[in-house]
Formats: structure tokens, sequence, C-alpha cells
């Protein structure tokens, strides 16, 4: 390399070289190799000491002493002058490039890790294994499990924004959150637009809606709520919290409202199975049965109703929740015919039982001018009940029954477990000519009651969800609901559950 283009190297980054010496330079950089690389390095290490030399105070900045002190400092650590003259270039190259290197270490530090994505990540653009630092994140669909450096299992649900402030305080914007803290991990806290939840040891979840109250639920342990609209409060196993603009308000615990990380490697492992393009398959062959008498999976925008909308079963998919009472979906279907055979099934997600009677579907009306209307629901022991308006039980299902059996409702016999909120696919087979009506959870036959009176069952304007406001109640969500003017038979019903289970 030619001392020339050294010297106008030089000049170039002392900013005196001419117009001759730029184009003396162009032409050196065009036909060598080596001097391009020569170039590139020389100006990168200028780059990174001006951008150093930036963050030190200029002497002229520094108090009175603070000079005094740097000046005596630089005379007595400098070489004598004959040994500075005897240094080779080359070592005083290595002393700046030892200089820069630590300067560049402190200036483009490494950021911090906070987390890392969980194995069973629905997330196409987070990946197993990618780490998160302090960057904002935006989660459209899916769900997403992280593993923070403490130790701290934590599952968000789409849609949701979310940055790690460090390992140990994540800022929640919108979505849902949930968090299994070890010991290690005690102090764990969420921030949120309306407060904060800090654990100290638990399991619990947080929803920060795009509209709405921030909500607290603990399902094992204890966390501090700390509201910015009021005190702290101590949360315990079991309670919820509003944090609300005119102070924290108790609410129910919605468990079916979060997924937790032993579910989502479940759902994983169904998405990994394939069971969403087995789910799609069945929907376009339900399409074409010609007994279809509504197929609802709630991707129509303009649904009528009071609900929230929300993620079903698969990522990206649409399902409304129920947690008012009085939220639910308006419907009118059947077309005021009707039917001496009518199989109703649903994917419903359940906070709770027990609540009196909790509406799956209901007729807007349950009187003598119009028998056969149809109420589906659950009951208080958590059985599914199936009843049309006139119809009445054969003897031996009537004798000493419960007072809620009027009308002559037959119920299921399997009081209903949804694995603490899981995804549950319930059935109801009516059969007027038959006089039966069969129930069944999961795919499979749960009971079969027979009725002395069976009248056609009537539909029309209906409600999915709660039916009044006293005691239709329903807290949880609802997902693909199928009405079919004719009887499923068992296999077939099977089949349905089989092919859109989310799980594996």
């Amino acid at each position: 390399m030619s001392s020339s283009f050294e010297t106008l190297l030089e000049s170039y980054l002392a900013g005196t070289i001419d117009a001759e010496g730029m184009a003396r330079l162009n032409a050196i950089l065009k036909s060598d190799p080596s001097s391009r690389k020569r170039f590139a390095e020389v100006l990168n290490l200028d780059a990174a000491l001006a951008a150093f030399a930036r963050r030190v105070p200029h002497p002229e900045h520094l108090p009175a002493q603070a000079r005094a002190d740097r000046r005596s400092s630089l005379q007595r650590n400098r070489p004598p002058r004959s040994l500075r003259s005897s240094l080779p270039r080359a070592a005083l190259a290595l002393a700046a490039c030892i200089a820069v290197a630590l300067a560049l270490a402190r200036f483009f530090s490494v950021p911090a890790e906070f987390a890392r994505v969980a194995p069973s990540a629905q997330v196409p653009e987070l990946s197993p294994g990618t780490p998160l630092h302090s960057e904002v994140r935006h989660l459209h669909a899916g769900t997403l499990p992280l593993l923070t450096a403490k130790g701290v299992r934590l599952v968000l649900e789409a849609p949701a924004t979310f940055r790690f402030e460090s390992a140990q305080k994540l800022h929640l914007t919108r979505g849902r959150l949930t968090a299994d803290v070890p010991p290690e991990g005690k102090g764990f806290t969420v921030v949120t637009p309306s407060g904060n939840a800090v654990d100290l040891g638990t399991r619990f979840g947080v929803d920060v809606p795009e509209s709405g109250d921030t909500e607290v639920h603990v399902f094992q342990g204890l966390v501090i709520a700390n509201s910015k609209h009021d005190r702290q409060r101590n949360l315990q196993t079991g309670e919820a919290l509003a944090m609300t603009r005119g102070g924290n308000a108790a609410r129910d615990v919605r468990p079916a409202a979060f997924i937790q990380h032993e579910e989502q490697n479940a759902l994983s492992a169904g998405l990994a199975a394939g069971q969403q393009g087995r789910a799609r398959e069945m929907l376009q062959h339900l399409r074409q049965d010609p007994a279809l008498i509504a197929l609802i999976d709630f991707t129509d925008p303009f649904l009528q109703g009071s609900f929230r909308s929300v993620q079903g079963r698969w990522p990206g998919s649409r399902a409304p929740e129920f947690m008012r009472q009085g939220d639910h979906v308006s419907i009118d279907v059947g077309g005021g015919k009707e039917w001496p055979q009518l199989t109703i099934a649903m994917w419903a997600r359940l906070d709770r039982l027990g609540d009196p009677y909790q509406s799956l579907l209901h007729t807007d009306g349950w009187s003598a001018n119009k028998p056969g209307q149809v109420h589906w629901m659950l009951i208080s022991d958590t059985t599914m009940r199936f009843g049309l308006y006139g119809n009445k039980l054969a003897q031996q299902f009537i004798q000493n029954p419960p007072r809620s059996l009027l009308h002559g409702v037959p119920q299921s016999l399997t009081p209903l477990s949804p694995a603490q909120g899981r995804w549950v696919h319930l059935a109801a087979v009516y059969n007027a000519d038959a006089k039966t009506v069969r129930f069944f959870v999961n795919g499979r036959l749960d009971n079969e009651m027979s009725l002395e009176v069976a009248l056609p069952a009537r539909l029309g304007p209906a409600r999915i969800g709660n039916w009044d406001t006293s005691d239709r109640k329903l807290s949880g969500r609802i997902d693909e609901v199928l009405i079919l003017g004719r009887c499923l038979a068992d296999g077939e019903i099977s089949n349905l559950h089989d092919s859109g289970t989310p799980y594996r």
C-alpha cells in the first residue's frame, strides 16, 4: 500500500483534501481491494473514536480542580520523551486499538436478556429460543409461552402488547397473561396502565382489555394489587380484582379466561398434529349437509349482542366471551319451522359451574302459545338439560322429580368438569319421533332419556350465552355452534369432537 494513499487518507479524515486529491483517492479505491479494506477499517475506527469522545466531558467543561487533577495525572503517567520517541508505530497502533476496543465494549454493550420463548410457542415470528430484551413486542395471533431468567413461566394470549423492563418486571399494555412463579422469582411484577400486580410466590393472571378495566386473578398463592385509582389490596387464592377508575372492585375468578402453561403444551401439540386443518375440513363437510340449519363460527363482524370478542380455539380465530350478566349473542335461525329431529353442539370454555342455570342456547320465549321452544342449559348440579316447552318425561324419569324438571326437561348424568377452564365439546340430540334426548360430552354418550310427550322443536329468535339478567348466567367463551335438523349418530358426534379438538 503506497505512502501516497496514506497521505490522501489522512487529508480526507482531516477534511483538508482538495478536488484533485479526492479524484486520486477514488481512483485508488476503485482499482485496489486492499486499499478499500484499509479505508473501511480506518473509517470505522474514526467513527468509534468520535462516538467515544462525545461521551467524555471536554476539559473546558470540567471544574477547575478537576482540570488541574487531570493535567497532574497526565504528567505523572506520561512516558519520558526518549521512550516515546523510541516506541514503534506498531506498538502505538496496538495501544490505540486496545483503547478503542474498551470504549466500544462500553458503548456498544450487548442488551440484557430477560426471557426466552419456550418450545411450545404458536407465534411464527417468535421461534422457540428467541431471546427477549427490553424491546416492545406485538402479539397478533396465537399464544406465546416465555421463561424468564428467574424461572417464571409466562403465557401471553393475543392480541397483546408487552415489553420487559427487567427479568422481574414486565409491562403489559394490552392482552392476557398468566404467570407461574417459583420461589426464586418471588416479586415478579406486571405493570399495566391501571396499576401493578406484584407476585409473592404464586400463580396468577392479568387481563388488560383494549377498553375496560384491568383485572388481576389469583389462582394460587398471594398477589399485591397496586391500583393507580385506589389503595393497595392483597389478593389470595380464588380472589380477583378490577382496577376501576372509581376504585377497586371485586370480581369472580375466571380461570377459563387464561391459558396456563400445561394447557399451552397441549394446544401446541394439537397444532403440530394438524388439528386445525382437520377442524377446517369438518366445517366444510358440515356446510354441505342438507339438514344444516346454522353453523356459527363467529367470524361475522356484524354479530349482534353484548359480548367481548376474543381468540377462539385456534390462533387468530374469534369467539364471544361472556363476562357480565346479560352478555349474549343474538341469532335468528330455523325460519319458524318445526323440527322433529334436532342436533345442537358447541365448543365451550367455562369459568365455573353450579350457578342455578347457565344458558347455552335459549329461544327468546318459554310460553304455552309457542310449544316446542328450546332451552339448552347447564344446571346447579353441573349437568346439561334440554327442554322443550310442552314436553313430558316418561314415567320412569318423573318419580320424585326435582323441582326444576317441570315441563319434562331431560338432563345428562355426568357432572361436567371442563378441566380447569379448557375447551369442552357439548352436544344434545333430540328425536321427537323416537321420543328421546341423548347427551354427549367430548364425543361420548353421557345419557339417554325417554319422553312420554315429545313435540317438534321450534327455533327462531334466540340467544347464545346469557338469556336474562337474573338466573340464566354463563361465564366463559363459546366457539363453533352447530344446529342440524337431523339426529347425528354416535360415530358422527365422536368424529365431530375428535376432528375439532384443539388438544393432543
